[in-house]
């Protein structure tokens, strides 16, 4: 029924304009080959569909203040009897038709949208004619029962509030979509995870890196994996390195040995390795510099490698959008089963990249950077836009379509600052608790 409820939509938006609904964006036919490439296709008459099942899901990610089943009355999914007669799907039938779901629709449907938004999502290359990525992790919190418990354990010992699952995606900084994820248990490091994202990464660009992700093992195969895809961390404080070759002051180029722990888990590495090395005259806080794979010092100058790291900022700005607004805070997914954690984390962040697809078109028509439109701002229409199709007439859906984006238009953003006073740091949350010390 919600299927077809988007078709009326699209149809009388069509006959009335050409707005491009955010609905639009999710081909139904996604949703298909995602069914039927994890086999997950209902073949007999279920009380919940697998195609209805999915754009549940997908909801849950957007609709966060309302129950599972609050979301599928608001969504209006309900299903016909013999009699003709539509009555609301019970909680258990929810249950079991996510139970059957599992992870693997998502998965597949994620990575086609993906596919088929890369163009939107990459936005303008930078200064060095490459496109601009960042990879950073976050963590989540599950339920807390025995299945997640076993299944994504705790990051402390000792206080065991709630399992905790480990994110780490990869996203463009111009549009802060996110162009892959890979997750699991708390006790997978960040740089593993992370060696799942390689095939991700489009040709021609540079992604950025956070210091724990120094590793020859995913530098080097971040780097072989295609055309032109570079990277580039800041330098450790331990780094061991012999200098091959001075292209100016604080810019060289290094040679640095792999250790003989990583040539055990990957023989193909070799014992040597190379990158440019740039550094600050003056370092930026804990910063004094970053090595690199561009290492041709006319085609990619050191003042322009010195200044692009600090677009990595954009990662965490995307995270706080989707923890802080778009869940609202409630970072505890709904999941009781470990499948349905995977499942819904997908569904987040298909949900959060639809709501960044149509801020990118906004921008686009408002000839502006697609992070100087208000993120809260278009949730909550987006969030609006969904209960009309469950509660408005068809005649007016058009005309409030039409709305939306010069609704959002209002809620532009200030630019940023280019050159900042203080380097940016990690927000200290001074505890809660009186703290004793030793005298």
């Amino acid at each position: 029924m919600f299927a077809q409820e988007l078709e009326l939509v699209h149809e009388s938006v069509e006959e009335s304009g050409s707005y491009d609904s955010v609905m639009k964006a999710i081909d139904s036919e996604w949703i298909e080959h995602s069914l039927l490439a994890s086999n997950k296709a209902s073949i007999r008459n279920r009380r919940l569909p697998a195609q209805q099942a999915v754009w549940l899901v997908l909801w849950m990610g957007l609709i966060r203040n309302q129950s599972i089943k609050e979301v599928c009355s608001s969504m209006d999914i309900a299903l016909q009897s013999d009699d003709s007669i539509w009555s609301h799907v019970a909680p258990s039938v929810l249950t079991d038709c996510r139970r059957r779901l599992g992870e693997a629709p998502m998965s597949y449907l994620f990575k086609s949208t993906v596919s088929a938004w890369l163009k939107q999502a990459l936005g303008k290359n930078n200064d060095l004619g490459l496109t601009t990525l960042a990879v950073d992790g976050t963590v989540f919190r599950c339920q807390d029962s025995e299945e997640n418990a076993q299944e994504f354990g705790f990051i402390s010992k000792i206080h065991k509030p709630y399992p905790q699952l480990r994110l780490v995606s990869l996203i463009s900084t111009e549009t802060r979509m996110v162009l892959g994820a890979a997750f699991d248990g708390c006790h997978i490091g960040e740089v593993t995870l992370a060696q799942h994202l390689i095939q991700d990464a489009p040709d021609n660009s540079l992604t950025l890196f956070d210091r724990c992700y120094f590793s020859a093992d995913l530098l080097l195969n971040w780097e072989g994996s295609g055309k032109q895809r570079h990277w580039l961390t800041p330098v450790k404080s331990k780094m061991r390195y012999e200098v091959v070759e001075e292209f100016a002051n604080n810019d060289l180029l290094i040679e640095m040995p792999i250790s003989q722990q990583a040539r055990k888990k990957n023989p193909e590495l070799p014992e040597m390795w190379q990158a440019r090395f740039v550094a600050y005259q003056k370092p930026r806080g804990e910063i004094k510099g970053f090595i690199t794979s561009l290492i041709d010092p006319v085609k990619y100058p050191l003042d322009k490698l010195l200044d692009i790291y600090w677009q990595r900022w954009e990662i965490e700005e995307g995270y706080g959008e989707l923890k802080q607004t778009q869940l609202q805070s409630k970072v505890t997914l709904r999941g009781r089963f470990s499948e349905g954690v995977r499942q819904e984390l997908w569904g987040v962040l298909i949900a959060y990249n639809l709501v960044r697809l149509e801020m990118t078109a906004i921008a686009k028509e408002a000839n502006i950077s697609p992070t100087r439109i208000s993120f809260t701002a278009a949730i909550s229409l987006i969030d609006t836009q969904l209960r009309w199709l469950a509660l408005s007439p068809d005649g007016k859906l058009p005309v409030k379509l039409k709305q939306m984006r010069a609704d959002i238009k209002h809620f532009i953003l200030p630019d940023k600052r280019k050159h900042r006073t203080y380097p940016r740091s990690v927000l200290y949350i001074p505890s809660r608790y009186p703290l004793k010390y030793k005298q």
